[in-house]
């Protein structure tokens, strides 16, 4: 479900020192039904795990597949265009005890890249020609005890064509990604982070006595 950007804005994230010359595209919420405090690492594992092991919907598929066709044609997303050439990476900007985070982070197979994660909150970004977008994943309470997932989308445009590009998008966006989008990741939690809740606290758990 959309939300108000002041949702993101009112929590206490460590993104917002990192961003303040990005700007809040979009914040939305994901119902995982019976989470508790400790479960956003929980979350995260299903999400990578649904995506790496389920296909997305169709008409996602297509829109992407259209995306990443306009970028080969017109050179968006070479690696001059991403990191490491026009864009610098957020994780240049992090202090060292979050930066850290990055190597203890589940990879997955999408095309956004790990910038750090805590027990609460979770950054990714992704830098191309026409944008450098950080999607930030939050774990918060609600008004009635339960605990959700809060995704915002911060976006820094490359110049006119990029603000451009990003208005042109806008309607798949809402008509075709979100909803898929949360029909997803709302599943994920169901089928993969719920059930296995216990399992991968107690490997945390673990992972940590290592430490």
């Amino acid at each position: 479900m959309r939300i108000p950007k002041a949702a993101h804005t009112a929590q206490p994230w460590r993104i917002h020192e990192f961003t303040r010359d990005f700007r809040i595209d979009d914040v939305w919420s994901f119902r995982t039904p019976d989470a508790g405090p400790e479960d956003f690492p929980v979350m995260v594992a299903a999400l990578k795990k649904a995506y790496d092991t389920r296909p997305a919907p169709a008409a996602v598929n297509f829109l992407f597949a259209v995306r990443w066709k306009l970028g080969e044609i017109f050179n968006w997303d070479t690696p001059g265009e991403g990191f490491g050439g026009r864009v610098p990476s957020l994780t240049s900007r992090l202090p060292e005890e979050l930066a850290r985070t990055k190597s203890d982070m589940i990879p997955a197979t999408d095309p956004f890249s790990e910038v750090y994660q805590t027990d609460t909150e979770a950054a990714r970004e992704l830098g191309n020609f026409t944008v450098h977008t950080i999607m930030h994943l939050g774990w918060v309470q609600t008004k009635d005890g339960q605990y959700e997932l809060r995704m915002a989308a911060l976006v820094k445009p490359n110049g006119l064509f990029g603000k451009a590009y990003m208005a042109f998008i806008l309607p798949f966006r809402y008509l075709v990604i979100y909803p898929a989008l949360t029909r997803s990741w709302e599943k994920a939690w169901m089928d993969f982070g719920r059930p296995n809740r216990k399992a991968l606290q107690d490997q945390r758990g673990e992972s940590a006595d290592r430490d």
